[in-house]
């Protein structure tokens, strides 16, 4: 995201928090899959899915941003399929409500690292939507080391 540049952005809610990933990361939208358990994956790992015939890694949203277990049960919510690292991995990461898809100037969006509630090295920056704030998530940081370990 460089400044006076318009950015795509998805805008999701993962618990209480407001996130937002770069449109150009998300490759679809899907129902919430149950998925199939990998034994011995991290604990942010719900599992797989087969999308169309592709085996796809399902992150918990809630567990990797560190928010509280959703209260309406894990079949609620969506399933957003992100490509990390320039399109060689598809991961699938749920979130509760996929809220808007929103275009904004560079410069409108804050690069600032610290909000209440996330961790700041998996913040690219701060937004306001509708008076409400959003962070912009860094995917690369967020789902990288879950499948480094």
């Amino acid at each position: 995201m460089s400044d006076g540049e318009a950015v795509r952005l998805l805008i999701f809610r993962v618990g209480n928090l407001a996130c937002a990933a770069e449109a150009a990361t998300v490759r679809e939208i899907l129902p919430r899959f149950e998925p199939t358990r990998i034994p011995g994956a991290p604990a942010q790992v719900a599992g797989l899915v087969n999308v169309r015939g592709s085996l796809v890694t399902v992150v918990d949203g809630w567990r990797a941003l560190g928010q509280p277990a959703p209260s309406g049960g894990p079949r609620d919510g969506t399933t957003v399929l992100l490509e990390l690292d320039a399109g060689r991995k598809v991961i699938g990461f749920t979130v509760d409500e996929v809220i808007d898809l929103l275009s904004v100037g560079g410069e409108t969006l804050e690069r600032r690292q610290a909000l209440p509630g996330i961790d700041p090295t998996l913040v690219r920056a701060v937004g306001r939507r509708a008076g409400q704030l959003f962070v912009v998530l860094d995917t690369d940081a967020l789902l990288t080391p879950i499948f480094a370990s």
